[in-house]
């Protein structure tokens, strides 16, 4: 990866110890200045909510939210003093709205926003911005490797999904963008799917809402 202009770091987001250690080689390999922070490690626990154990939650949460907060936190001291720098997370649609089948990853992505929101209003007179990447259906491993609590009834995205799918460069220029602008977008969504909910979730009535992401 030197080769590349690039240097990995092994990360555990499910491990403090191992979060704590990342992020001090990355203190360290920046001389203690760093401009930009992209979280955006995760991964989905599906399965109706009946099925999923509170140790698979909490496994949910531990990387999808609580490594990127400790993380985040670590590494901010080699950010502040310089007042710029960027963090941008990856959340997704389900962080806007849940659907069946897929409450605890969706939990985990709203818990990411708010903690977002509040992290983006703390830091405002600091120079540091905070940007979410929401998307929608995008072609990579993610759905392979989705955790599915009920192998003989997996939860799968509907087969119109498939209409709207983008590939992963979709992505790339929203992150390019939050990383480089001067003003950044709050939030940015990617995919139709992911700006059609943005607008549902504002206009239409709760019920009505349910009713459609019901199927």
């Amino acid at each position: 990866m030197n080769q590349a202009g690039f240097t990995g770091v092994l990360l555990d987001l499910d491990s403090p110890a191992s979060v704590q250690a990342a992020a001090a080689q990355v203190i360290e390999l920046t001389g203690n200045r760093l401009y930009g922070l992209f979280n955006n490690g995760g991964y989905g626990v599906y399965g109706p909510l009946q099925s999923i154990s509170r140790q698979q939650l909490e496994q949910q949460f531990s990387t999808n939210f609580f490594g990127t907060h400790q993380l985040t936190m670590l590494l901010l001291p080699a950010m502040l003093p310089h007042r710029e720098g960027r963090i941008v997370m990856t959340s997704s649609v389900m962080g806007l709205v849940a659907t069946p089948g897929r409450g605890a990853y969706a939990a985990s992505k709203y818990a990411l926003e708010a903690w977002s929101d509040a992290l983006r209003m703390e830091l405002h007179h600091s120079g540091i911005k905070v940007s979410l990447i929401e998307p929608g259906p995008i072609r990579t491993r993610f759905t392979h490797n989705v955790n599915q609590t009920q192998a003989d009834q997996p939860v799968e995205n509907p087969g119109i999904a498939a209409r709207f799918t983008l590939g992963p460069e979709a992505v790339v220029e929203k992150v390019r963008h939050a990383f480089e602008n001067p003003k950044p977008k709050l939030r940015y969504p990617v995919t139709l799917v992911a700006h059609a909910l943005t607008w549902l979730r504002r206009l239409l009535p709760a019920r009505m809402l349910d009713k459609i992401l019901r199927g």
